[in-house]
């Protein structure tokens, strides 16, 4: 059954709820989820709603129109239509690490998201075979930092004519351009371990067993500008020990990567993330 979903927000003021459900209840739309959030610091509502489309009045095509014409010009409201018979369009970005990647594409395959994944970029050979076995397109664009400018402007051409949707950057080890970043804005996802910014540099968990942490992490987080530092999606962390070897470590940080990369990626293919400012309102 086509469903819509809408997520909004807008200045807070008493009667948006009731508003908002009466334009899908008069239209004979039956309501299957409804959540909503109130920031009270900045004094900004949260909503999504999900509604059934079988007996809607609204053709699906006219929904945003006239939601934009009754509501949300009269409250303010900033807000985007969904609907569930429409797939997004995932791209992977990979470099040599293959954990994250393998585990994707085990969950696209076994049909966990309703997405497609027409192809994967990197910047290395390292993973051909695995989209190989995966039956998923592989692009090598080999950046320098000579030749960046030119080799993102091949991401891109490539990226529009596969009407890529969002990007998901599994342990991809290149900065994403400005330009990049702005095409995509808040639909650019990636992961990296949560010890950020205690122990940069090329072997973290490395700096982390000496320094005998006690907590190992992974944050997965829609990309801008600023280095590692955009709205977050999804966070997990695991206790250690000192009986934890390094090789320990690693191996349960890139677990915590995996599972917090797929938690984000399904969370933004089932809309149920809204960005404000730099902050994220995760509906369940």
């Amino acid at each position: 059954m086509k469903k819509a979903q809408i997520l909004l927000h807008c200045p807070d003021q008493p009667g948006i709820i009731t508003q908002v459900t009466n334009f899908i209840t008069v239209n004979k739309g039956n309501i299957v989820y409804l959540d909503q959030y109130v920031d009270n610091e900045e004094k900004i509502f949260f909503m999504r709603l999900e509604w059934e489309l079988d007996n809607f009045l609204i053709p699906a095509d006219k929904i945003a129109e006239y939601f934009d014409t009754l509501y949300a010009k009269k409250y303010n409201m900033t807000f985007r239509v969904y609907f569930s018979d429409v797939k997004p369009r995932m791209a992977i970005f990979v470099s040599k690490m293959s954990h994250c990647l393998y585990d994707m594409l085990s969950r696209y395959t076994a049909g966990e998201w309703c997405a497609d994944i027409p192809l994967i970029i990197s910047n290395h050979p390292d993973m051909g075979d695995v989209a190989k076995s995966f039956g998923i397109p592989y692009y090598i664009f080999p950046i320098t930092k000579d030749n960046k400018t030119e080799m993102e402007a091949k991401e891109m051409a490539l990226l529009k004519e596969n009407n890529i949707d969002f990007i998901v950057l599994a342990r991809y080890m290149q900065v994403i351009s400005e330009n990049m970043i702005e095409s995509y804005p808040n639909r650019i996802i990636n992961i990296h371990h949560s010890f950020l910014p205690a122990f940069i540099g090329a072997k973290p968990y490395q700096a982390a067993y000496q320094r005998g942490v006690k907590i190992i992490g992974a944050t997965s987080h829609y990309v801008t500008t600023e280095l590692d530092a955009g709205p977050i999606i999804e966070q997990d962390v695991e206790r250690i020990t000192h009986k934890d070897s390094v090789n320990e470590l690693v191996r349960k940080g890139r677990d915590l990567e995996k599972i917090v990369l797929s938690r984000a990626v399904r969370k933004h293919i089932e809309h149920k993330v809204l960005v404000y400012r730099n902050k994220t309102i995760i509906f369940n």
